[in-house]
């Protein structure tokens, strides 16, 4: 069960075997491998969609203990300025100068139109230094962006030595609280240089499932060695892509490309929180003017939560209909939801379809099924603040 996230449906895929692959590999590939993990292409990289468990078992075990994700795909930077974070307001809508040492915080590229070129974090080291992690499928044309508009300004630079990983769950800040001094205190959105086992991490706590947990980025060549610690503690399993996907999609969080990209902007992908009061009021981002004007008068679509009624799964591109046949949306990301043991979707709809309970019916194998706007996320956050 759920999806693999570089096909979005039932992955039928075989591992790859093929030496001469030009896929590229995270440090951890042969540890994959070993492990038993099931290959598949994702953003360019010979990634784990799945494990012996299967992705119904990592999705209940990162849910209830403590997973472990290989994310190095992902791309690392880190940009150096008198005020970096002025320099970063003019390509996000985030409010990035109240941002304090030590705090991180969600934002997204916008272009000229107010669509969305990627969605990213951003870290506050020191007061002259930003840490950035962009998302793997996007991450040449991020950096190609940040030096382009930024370059001749402030010292971009990409940690290409770096991998980093994610440790998920219920039982992650008790995973960590033996490894790094003030780990299970650390609040959420927070990021701390500290050594683990001798090896210096940047950590963060955030994550992709809505539970409690860490990102961790640490130099290349220790990643194999701080995996191997962190699956020998606490029950810690390897958890792939396709529980990945399930897991951010039950917690309502957007996968890029899919929920948001260059044709939606931050009001129409309901992640409109990430813009500040004073950058409302301000603007200077890229698509300003339009972001500002769905703000104050609402945007013509909105992005929802949907609740097929019955059992079957709408995968993303399934068209979404009014009660008379019409069809008014899509759906963007979508299959089963172990925790809630039904399936669960997003997509796009008319503002006027907006609300939740509003019946809908989705175009499944040429069949209409009955369905609802439902809130988001379908299962609740449970990140730790403090």
């Amino acid at each position: 069960m759920g999806l693999c996230p570089k096909c979005d449906s039932d992955c039928r895929e075989e591992p790859l075997s093929d030496p001469e692959t030009t896929l590229l590999t995270t440090p951890l590939d042969a540890l994959h491998r070993e492990l038993g993990g099931k290959m598949v292409p994702f953003a360019g990289y010979a990634m784990p969609v799945q494990y012996p468990q299967g992705v119904l078992g990592e999705h209940l075990h990162t849910r209830s203990a403590a997973g472990l994700f290989d994310v190095s795909h992902m791309g690392q930077a880190t940009i150096e300025a008198d005020d970096p974070a002025a320099l970063l307001e003019e390509l996000v809508p985030g409010d990035i100068k109240g941002l304090g040492v030590g705090r991180t915080r969600y934002s997204v590229f916008t272009n000229e139109a107010g669509g969305i070129l990627d969605d990213l974090m951003i870290s506050k080291l020191a007061p002259g230094k930003l840490f950035l992690v962009v998302n793997a499928a996007c991450k040449d044309a991020d950096f190609a962006h940040l030096q382009a508009r930024l370059g001749g300004r402030a010292d971009i630079r990409v940690l290409a030595d770096r991998a980093l990983l994610a440790l998920q769950g219920p039982k992650a800040a008790e995973v960590m609280a033996g490894l790094y001094d003030g780990a299970e205190a650390q609040p959420f959105m927070t990021i701390r240089e500290a050594g683990v086992a001798g090896i210096p991490c940047l950590i963060t706590r955030s994550g992709y499932t809505g539970e409690d947990g860490y990102e961790i980025s640490v130099p290349a060549d220790k990643a194999e060695k701080l995996a191997r610690l962190l699956l020998g503690l606490g029950g810690v399993k390897p958890i792939g892509l396709g529980a990945r996907d399930s897991l951010r999609l039950e917690a309502g969080l957007c996968l890029y490309g899919s929920d948001i990209d260059t044709t939606t902007t931050p009001v129409e992908g309901a992640i409109a929180w990430i813009i500040g009061k004073r950058r409302r009021e301000q603007g200077g981002y890229p698509g300003a003017d339009t972001v500002t004007r769905q703000l104050a008068e609402g945007a013509p679509r909105l992005r929802v939560g949907i609740r097929p009624l019955g059992r079957a799964p709408a995968r993303a591109h399934t068209a979404i209909t009014d009660l008379d046949g019409t069809v008014i949306g899509e759906v963007t990301s979508g299959g089963f939801g172990p925790s809630v043991d039904g399936p669960v979707a997003m997509g796009y709809v008319p503002a006027a379809f907006a609300a939740p309970g509003t019946p809908l019916r989705l175009m499944v194998r040429g069949k209409a099924l009955e369905a609802a706007v439902a809130p988001l996320p379908f299962v609740p956050h449970h990140y730790f603040k403090g």
